[in-house]
């Protein structure tokens, strides 16, 4: 044994059994004197995010073998929300992160290994896997998916929500409809815009947790799989060197995170996912400090939904780097990460190497430069961040909203309630013409406590795709929306209806007020009439003794979640 202490080896002499099992896997008696590195996936039928991770996941098992290691690959299939949008699968989607991260762990802990590489793409699987590497005490290091090719006029999934309402309603033909089915999806990867998936894996890079680079690269290349080989190496020298991640991340770390995230106009559902994975080392992330930061760190890179380029251009044009690079005056340098380098020291290594225009010269052939796609802060595409807190007599605790898309119209906002207690109805009452100008739709009693937190993606696409509403209408909702929403929409609403937040004693024809600029969301009228601040407080006392809560049908594991589940704006983890 190079390294000083090995758990493998610790445990084969208390437990001789584990030789024999490992022996019948094709084990050899010098595999089991080697250390021994858990390759931990999402692989699986569930949805191009994670369908080529198995081939991944070779890849790192050869570098470790390259190293002198023993690999051993274990699953842990997750779900898309894509898929599980527009039904009740939408609400396991919050619930699987939690689910998902204690089988890691599972699988980690309950075997002997020195060190672990997980692998994953997508919007809940990585965040997953990034809270157990910060509970485990236990050399680990992260391997994103990489990034899908974009379609044709750089398509992305994302265009099926406008495509499938057209058709619908008999605007669009059924060959049509296959074109962009056939073509949204054209290989693995993640999606090809900045939702959460991607996001997620900006974060994972950016925290120090995934090679420099790796985050976002184009999954149909060997570029990522040259990642996934060298990180089967890098685990080795962090097992040996005993670098663990949750013994070197701090607050630093999540501060870039942070920035990067503003700089990329990332995912609300960071919001959720960012503290909940600080949460595993005692860090506190408050909504406010996503505030200020979006206060001070401009949008450096226009992609989609909302914006102009798709995600593996945006990999081409340098990536985490390429932001890191532009930030560097106000990142921190000095945050270690699982290269067992710094920050500074990675970007200086990129540079030395040449990285930076191996990979900008993939842009000759769609002829563009890195500059046409990320800009500098001194010519940035948004002087501020996409994301607001906003907070008032609606939302005491906070709510979020991304400006991705929002009509400048709206940013101050007076609009009459119309209130739903279910997506479903919400998304009816939109597609039957039900819902006029100037109304604040909310959907309720949608948070962690209620049903899981599931995502509206279903209201705000169908939304976003009536022009004649999108600019007059906002959404409001104490759930969570995709990190491919578009338009006017506010989420996290906190506290949640189910805990006694005021959104639970919404009527129809009261009136609220949305001040972007100024922060704020309240309830300035009754039942169609202006009223003062006491008199909305007396009302809302009023009705609280008699609302009748709805009683929604659910799953022994939804339920499970529900009754763990902490605060959105503490992530939304298991409070155990």
């Amino acid at each position: 044994m190079s390294c000083k202490r090995s758990r493998s080896q610790y445990l084969r002499k208390v437990n001789y059994q584990g030789d024999g099992l490992r022996e019948g896997m094709q084990w050899d008696d010098e595999d089991l004197g080697k250390l021994q590195i858990l390759i931990d996936t999402v692989h699986g039928d569930s949805h191009p995010g994670s369908s080529h991770l198995g081939g991944l996941a070779n890849e790192a098992k050869i570098g470790v073998y390259e190293s002198q290691g023993k690999p051993a690959i274990y699953a842990v299939t997750d779900i898309c929300d894509g898929i599980a949008m527009a039904h009740d699968g939408m609400n396991y989607s919050l619930a699987s992160r939690e689910i998902m991260s204690y089988m890691f762990e599972i699988h980690a802990l309950a075997s002997p290994f020195d060190g672990s590489v997980f692998m994953a793409s997508c919007d809940k699987s990585v965040p997953a896997q990034l809270m157990t590497m910060l509970r485990l005490d236990m050399p680990t290091l992260h391997v994103c998916g990489g990034s899908m090719l974009s379609g044709p006029n750089y398509m992305s999934s994302e265009i099926l929500y406008g495509a499938g309402d057209k058709y619908a309603k008999g605007n669009l033909s059924e060959q049509e409809l296959m074109y962009y089915s056939r073509n949204c999806c054209p290989s693995a990867g993640a999606c090809q815009f900045i939702g959460t998936a991607s996001t997620m894996q900006c974060m994972s890079e950016a925290l120090g947790l995934a090679l420099p680079g790796n985050a976002l690269s184009a999954a149909y290349t060997t570029h990522l799989t040259r990642f996934a080989r060298r990180a089967g190496r890098q685990i080795i020298d962090n097992v040996k060197n005993g670098l663990v991640p949750r013994k070197f991340i701090n607050k630093k770390n999540f501060m870039n995170a942070l920035m990067v995230h503003s700089a990329l106009g990332g995912s609300t559902n960071a919001l959720l996912h960012l503290p909940a994975i600080a949460y595993e080392v005692g860090i506190l992330i408050d909504q406010q400090e996503f505030d200020a930061i979006n206060r001070e760190v401009p949008v450096l890179v226009s992609l989609k939904t909302g914006g102009q380029w798709p995600t593996d251009l945006f990999w081409f044009a340098g990536g985490v780097p390429a932001i890191m690079r532009e930030l560097k005056d106000v990142l921190y340098l000095d945050a270690m990460t699982v290269t067992g380098k710094t920050v500074g020291e990675n970007l200086e290594q990129l540079e030395a190497t040449s990285w930076f225009n191996e990979v900008n010269s993939y842009l000759t052939n769609y002829k563009i430069t890195a500059e046409d796609i990320v800009k500098t802060r001194k010519n940035p595409v948004k002087p501020q961040g996409n994301i607001k807190i906003l907070k008032g007599n609606l939302a005491p605790e906070g709510a979020v909203i991304k400006l991705s898309g929002v009509d400048e119209a709206i940013h101050n906002f007076t609009g009459t309630a119309r209130v739903f207690d279910s997506e479903e109805e919400a998304v009816a009452a939109l597609l039957d013409g039900k819902i006029g100008p100037k109304t604040a739709m909310f959907i309720r009693f949608e948070g962690p406590k209620a049903s899981g937190m599931p995502e509206m993606l279903r209201t705000t696409e169908a939304l976003w795709n009536m022009p004649e509403l999108s600019s007059s209408v906002a959404l409001f909702t104490d759930g969570r929306f995709s990190g491919a929403t578009r338009g006017p929409a506010v989420g996290h609403i906190a506290p949640e209806g189910v805990e006694g937040g005021p959104i639970a004693y919404l009527e129809d024809e009261d009136i609220i007020k949305m001040d972007i600029a100024a922060r704020t969301l309240n309830i300035v009228g009754l039942k169609g009439k202006p009223a003062t601040p006491e008199e909305v407080e007396a009302a809302l006392a009023e009705r609280k003794k008699t609302k009748v809560f709805p009683e929604k049908e659910t799953t022994p594991l939804v339920r499970l979640y529900r009754n763990l589940a902490r605060k959105c704006t503490e992530g939304a983890g298991f409070d155990i």
